[in-house]
């Protein structure tokens, strides 16, 4: 689908519309499914062996599913998530709303190493190429070992141009070139994965 620059920049803002409007505006219905997030919430527990006692930071957690499966699995762990969309905080899992905060990846408000892991899923690719390197510096900063980010990438111009059709809130659509080149410019040395879609 062919969506107008107009109507990117007021997606841009995660609205309604993106989460729960036309599909070609975004997700089309974003609803809460263990099958979307508990099998790999298991796996990143096992991983990076979380339990109780550990605090956990989910950037750009939307509604709170994913937190949701952490605090499901780990019920005494400290569990936090930021995202820049007040639609999504008001449509939060009742459970989870108030460990949402409203806020950017590219100034977390937390203390310095404060979080045992520090998770971001499709989301710091949504801001611009020096937001991207702002962002990769906070979770540097606020975690004290483990991090993970799910972020898109191309290898070759028809991967870029899937990208550029289907994602229509980033800011910044990278190759897997550049996106090494931040990590190194940054020193982010945490886990990380690159997807096309």
């Amino acid at each position: 689908m062919k969506v107008s620059n107009k109507l990117r920049k007021k997606l841009q803002k995660f609205p309604k519309e993106y989460f729960d409007g036309k599909r070609e505006h975004g997700y089309g219905g974003y609803y809460y499914n263990p099958k979307f997030f508990r099998k790999i919430v298991k796996a990143m527990i096992k991983h990076y062996k979380l339990d109780n006692t550990s605090k956990i930071l989910d950037i750009g957690c939307a509604k709170g599913f994913m937190m949701y499966e952490f605090k499901k699995a780990l019920p005494r762990c400290e569990i936090k998530g930021i995202d820049i969309s007040t639609y999504c905080k008001k449509k939060a899992l009742e459970k989870i709303k108030k460990f949402i905060k409203i806020g950017t990846c590219e100034k977390l408000p937390y203390p310095n190493k404060y979080f045992d892991f520090v998770v971001s899923i499709s989301t710091i690719h949504n801001v611009t190429k020096n937001g991207i390197k702002r962002s990769l510096k906070e979770i540097i900063r606020v975690s004290k070992k483990n991090s993970f980010i799910r972020i898109k990438a191309y290898k070759n111009i028809q991967e870029k141009k899937k990208i550029d059709n289907w994602n229509v809130v980033a800011k910044s659509n990278l190759s897997e070139k550049n996106w090494f080149k931040l990590f190194k410019e940054t020193n982010y040395k945490g886990d990380f994965q690159f997807s096309k879609f």
